[in-house]
């Protein structure tokens, strides 16, 4: 899984989602700390409004300092967030590490505290897209008809096997970066967010897993 932002949902990262200086990979410990609701927003508000301080950050979550802080300093001891040592004073002035992070559900398998963390990290991105697209759907009418004709959402099915999700997965992230700073410099270029979300119809027919019996 990938995540650009963590106000937004995620979606299964491709292979080619290495890690550098854009992304992180989440470990079990830093899985474990980013698994909150206001680390998670934290580290959203940084990705999309740029560096900040406690304060400023207090103010746009509705949240005291004290809190902010706490938190902030949680993410940075497993390296999601950093001090960019430009802040006044008292006053730091902290940063997102990177530009998104990523992870494989197996990277977790058999950790029980990863799991239940991951499980309930991936929900709340899933619930936040819902309030986010909610928040469009209110003033969607309020933009030029060019931006409601442009965004929007779509669904089809495909039947495919893992691999090949996997590598359909793969195309559509690199067609994303291609897009990704397209915009720049246009001031007619707006942020927009993309989700993909990919899960089974036949949820009561799990394929056998033969990852298990190729491993003997």
């Amino acid at each position: 899984m990938a995540a650009q932002d963590a106000q937004n949902p995620t979606t299964p990262a491709p292979a080619s989602a290495t890690a550098d200086a854009e992304n992180v990979w989440l470990t079990p410990q830093s899985l474990r700390v980013l698994a909150h609701p206001l680390r998670s927003r934290l580290l959203g508000a940084l990705r999309r409004h740029g560096p900040s301080t406690a304060t400023d950050l207090a103010t746009l979550l509705g949240t005291n300092s004290g809190a902010t802080s706490y938190h902030l300093r949680k993410l940075e001891s497993v390296g999601l967030v950093h001090d960019t040592e430009e802040g006044e004073g008292k006053r730091r002035l902290w940063s997102a590490s990177s530009e998104y992070h990523s992870w494989h559900p197996s990277d977790f398998e058999g950790d029980e505290d990863s799991e239940t963390a991951l499980n309930w990290l991936t929900r709340d991105y899933a619930r936040h897209f819902s309030e986010q697209y909610d928040r469009w759907l209110d003033v969607s009418t309020t933009w030029p008809t060019a931006w409601q004709d442009a965004c929007g959402s779509s669904d089809a099915s495909v039947l495919v096997t893992a691999e090949s999700l996997e590598a359909m997965r793969e195309e559509m992230w690199d067609l994303i970066e291609r897009y990704r700073r397209v915009g720049q410099g246009n001031p007619q270029a707006r942020r927009i967010a993309v989700y993909a979300f990919a899960y089974p119809l036949d949820l009561d027919r799990p394929p056998a897993d033969t990852s298990r019996d190729s491993s003997r």
